[in-house]
This record gives structure tokens, sequence and C-alpha cells, in this order.
């Protein structure tokens, strides 16, 4: 499917508000002028410009406000965009019970090998992605992550 630029640029700027809605709901950090709301409001703000600009667009083409894209006519294309979308709802699902970093390593890893990647690549691709991804969130931005199953097993509680 395809919509019309201006429609997604909508839908663009609507998450991006509610994304910087949300983060005013984050804890605060004494003692720090920014805290875990930062990166998701410059995130957010990023989003609602990349909307403005789909508008702006959107407005001088002539496309239809709805069409079927030809790629997704082809199977594998079409299993590969639902694939991704598999992976956002797999995440969502197993995450609060498996933890970030399982999760977070066999979803890359699955979607590098469907990508075209070797096996041995998309398991190093995974371990290595999930392990920075922890350690850049976890530690340098102090964002909770899912401790899940996986945690608690390797570090207790």
């Amino acid at each position: 499917m395809r919509l019309h630029p201006s429609l997604l640029g909508l839908v663009f700027i609507a998450l991006a508000a509610a994304f910087f809605g949300y983060t005013f709901t984050f804890p605060a950090f004494p003692g720090q002028k920014y805290g875990p709301e930062l990166f998701p409001r410059v995130i957010a703000l990023g989003i609602a410009l990349c909307g403005v600009v789909l508008i702006v667009r959107g407005r001088r083409s002539g496309a239809p406000w709805l069409a079927l894209d030809p790629a997704l006519r082809e199977p594998r294309r079409l299993v590969s965009f639902l694939a991704t979308l598999g992976a956002v709802v797999f995440y969502l699902l197993a995450a609060p019970a498996l933890g970030f970093l399982p999760v977070a390593a066999i979803l890359v890893g699955a979607l590098a090998w469907w990508f075209g990647a070797r096996a041995w690549v998309a398991v190093v691709a995974g371990v290595v992605t999930s392990l920075v991804v922890h350690w850049f969130f976890a530690s340098i931005m102090r964002v909770p992550l899912p401790r899940g199953l996986f945690m608690q097993l390797l570090f207790g509680g």
C-alpha cells in the first residue's frame, strides 16, 4: 500500500505528538538538566519535521490517496514487509518476559538472515548489535530496558 505523502505526513506528525506527550511521564534525574526524555523528544521533533516535509511535497504531487505498491505484488517482498511488522509485534510481546538482549539478538539475527546475510554473519550481527544497543541505552542514556528472564538467570533478581 502506498498512502498519499500528505496523509502519511499527518500520521507522522500525530505519532510524533503522541511520543512527545508521553515523554512527560518519564522520571526526572535530580541534579541534571536533562533526563531520559531528551532523546525521545529529539526523535519526535525529527519525525514531526519529516511529516511537515511530506505534507509540503505531497501537495505538489498528483499521487492518488491510496494505491497498491507494485513491489508488494512480489511474494518475497510482501513476506519481507510482513516479517518486519511481525518483528515489532514479537518484540512488544516477548521482550517483557524474555528480556531485551535475547529478543533483540533473535530479531536482528533473523531479519539479517532473511534479508540475505550468511547465517554466521546474522548471528554475530544479532549478538553484537543487541549488546551495543543495550550498552548505549541502559548505561549511557539510562533508559530502562526489559530485563526479563534472561537477566534474572544471569544476575539474579
